[in-house]
């Protein structure tokens, strides 16, 4: 039994018993093939020349479950991840949220819904800003009266 399959057997994903149905030929042992899942279209990266931690994010838009693999990758190499499931059936939505805040949990990070649907997965370094200016007065910039 490969180690991915060890690992998904842990996760309560796959029985954990010998039976190889459930056995995904794209998660075979083997060499990594390189780089190749920065090719799906799915998947863009700000500046992917860039090589400074902190200089790239990722947005994300998975059909299936499938396509949690690519999130992992991004955030373990420390890029923030936009992931975007509007376009998913809910139950596989949700399979896509629980590995994702595993992944942060595991890794320190954080996950935060930033709309219906659309979360934003930042690594341990990272501190995210509300957007709300401190010192805010009543009546700001825009009040012309």
């Amino acid at each position: 039994m490969g180690s991915v399959r060890k690992a998904s057997a842990w996760l309560g994903l796959v029985d954990d018993g010998d039976d190889e149905r459930y056995y995904d030929d794209d998660y075979a042992e083997g060499p990594e093939p390189g780089d190749s899942w920065v090719t799906n279209p799915k998947v863009r990266v700000a500046d992917e020349t860039a090589q400074e931690q902190g200089t790239r994010i990722a947005t994300v838009t998975p059909d299936g479950f499938r396509d949690a693999r690519g999130i992992g990758e991004l955030f373990r190499e420390g890029v923030p991840v936009i992931v975007n499931l509007t376009g998913m059936e809910p139950n596989d939505a949700k399979r896509v949220v629980d590995f994702a805040a595993g992944l942060t949990f595991g890794l320190r990070g954080s996950i935060e819904r930033v709309a219906n649907r659309v979360f934003l997965l930042t690594p341990a370094d990272y501190q995210v800003l509300n957007g709300e200016p401190t010192g805010r007065t009543n009546g700001g910039f825009f009040n012309q009266s």
